[in-house]
């Protein structure tokens, strides 16, 4: 049920911020469903067993809605650990994206090094799709390799095609497309996860990867959810045990490594909701195949969605600096939507975030900043919100006197750091 928020008021600046810090409008409204959002004026993190109801295992976790982004339970969700093979969706990610482009096609054929042979292939006894030495293999057959053989041999022939070699291609590929994916602490040294300190990443950019995957390929994403795959002769299973124990698990990767531990990335559906987990530093494969399960199942069992916030409906205002209007209309493209337990009984913290104050002239359309949800004590969701109408630039005299009162709230706030 969508709820119609009252106006924005904005909390505060920023320390250290001066005309154009970080602002923290408060939103507040009732619920009809019966839960209750709350206005806040202070970030709230982390996530407690008395809050969610629920305790993993599992050293570091993260349950997420797929088409929200809703984060319905996370522990230790940023640490940094090494990925292991989870770390080929990353390259999975890079390939699909420059097939997408144009850049290569699925019928282009690459050859297997001997580096990629000793490596990744038979000799190396890891993972491998058994690719032979200097065969040539398409980009499709690659791929298939990769996703549901976890073949190490399959990953390093992509990337020393692509970029010559793997230090290249994880430096130059991988890295940069997870920041143009919004993945700011994801490092990488290599295409496959194999043990190398420079491959750390966290579970919550591990579930935002994924999501981006499951969201933006789904020509590809059903290569997650083929049991089987045979290339030179040899019959593999997919190695996700949540494939054959759980309805409508359809993806995504298992991982191990001695520095990571057992994880996976997991998703299923069930009954028009998809839900992603992450769990990674387990030291068992059936621990993990269980706790993925366990969580994915409370999740589908306890969790619904609700429309908070309807596309397009104003949520409130953003501060303008030398405008012919001193604010500005803001409003959601897209739904905001969160999963809420289905008890209704959940308390919900709402802040719209912008940097600002807006500088004039605003174009309807404009991205001012974000609403965040908080659900229990964690950010369950975070949404785009722009300006709903175009701002014209102000008069000479307005723009003296928004310059002059955003001089006395710097020199208020600079006073107020010293004491």
């Amino acid at each position: 049920m969508a709820f119609r928020p009252s106006l924005l008021r904005r909390s505060r600046f920023t320390a250290g911020a001066l005309a154009r810090g970080l602002i923290a409008a408060v939103l507040a409204a009732a619920i009809g469903w019966g839960g209750a959002l709350y206005a806040a004026n202070q970030s709230v993190q982390g996530a407690k067993k008395e809050d969610t109801g629920f305790d993993g295992d599992a050293p570091t976790a993260i349950l997420m809605e797929a088409s929200s982004g809703s984060v319905l339970f996370e522990k230790n969700a940023d640490e940094l650990r090494a990925p292991s093979s989870m770390m080929k969706l990353m390259t999975a990610e890079v390939v699909f994206n420059a097939i997408k482009k144009g850049d290569i096609k699925l019928t282009d054929e690459y050859r297997i090094s001997e580096n990629a042979w000793r490596r990744g292939g038979a000799p190396s006894g890891g993972s491998t799709m058994f690719a032979a030495i200097n065969s040539k293999v398409s980009v499709d057959d690659l791929l298939h390799g990769a996703i549901i053989q976890s073949g190490n041999d399959a990953c390093i022939a992509l990337a020393e095609a692509m970029a010559g070699n793997e230090r290249i291609f994880a430096a130059d590929f991988m890295t940069k497309r997870a920041r143009e994916l919004g993945l700011t602490r994801s490092t990488f040294a290599n295409s496959n996860g194999l043990p190398d300190p420079g491959n750390k990443m966290t579970v919550r950019e591990l579930g935002i990867l994924a999501r981006h995957i499951i969201l933006d390929f789904p020509e590809f994403y059903k290569l997650f959810g083929e049991k089987e795959f045979t290339w030179n002769k040899i019959r593999q299973p997919n190695r996700n045990p949540l494939l054959n124990s759980m309805e409508g698990a359809d993806g995504l990767k298992t991982g191990y490594t001695k520095e990571g531990g057992y994880g996976m990335v997991g998703s299923a559906v069930q009954n028009g909701t998809r839900l992603i987990v992450v769990v990674n530093g387990l030291d068992d494969p059936e621990d993990r195949a269980t706790e993925a399960k366990k969580m994915l199942e409370w999740g589908f069992r306890n969790f619904e969605t609700r429309v908070l916030i309807a596309a397009e409906q104003p949520v409130g205002y953003a501060k303008v600096f030398g405008g012919e209007s001193r604010s500005v209309k803001l409003m959601a493209k897209t739904p905001v939507k969160v999963m809420v337990h289905k008890n209704g009984s959940d308390k919900l913290i709402a802040r719209i975030v912008y940097s600002g104050p807006v500088r004039a002239p605003v174009e309807a359309g404009q991205r001012v900043g974000v609403v965040k949800v908080w659900r229990s004590g964690a950010i369950a969701v975070e949404t785009p919100v722009y300006a709903a109408e175009a701002i014209g630039t102000g008069s000479t005299m307005r723009r003296a006197i928004d310059g002059a009162s955003e001089l006395v709230i710097g020199m208020f706030r600079a006073g107020a750091e010293k004491l």
